[in-house]
């Protein structure tokens, strides 16, 4: 098994892939031969982790922030206002 990374292209209706010589040779692949290909589209997972919550959240950062204030210095709740 090869791990290759290629670039689709459009042929036709249709879009298609070209394998590299050196994973035909290493493969062995021949002309009309089948092959198996697992397809996996390449991600940006620092994208997908951080952007996970984005318009999910029903408040503001500040919001947020203030809650947690009021929980940890309750004492000061005066001091706030």
């Amino acid at each position: 098994m090869v791990n290759i990374d290629v670039i689709t292209r459009k042929w036709g209706n249709s879009i298609g892939i070209i394998l590299p010589k050196e994973a035909i040779e290493k493969e062995h692949i021949r002309e009309n031969q089948k092959i198996n290909i697992l397809i996996s589209k390449k991600t940006n997972v620092l994208n997908e982790t951080f952007g996970m919550l984005k318009n999910k959240l029903k408040k503001s950062s500040q919001e947020m922030k203030d809650e947690l204030r009021e929980e940890l210095y309750p004492e000061n709740e005066s001091l706030l206002l």
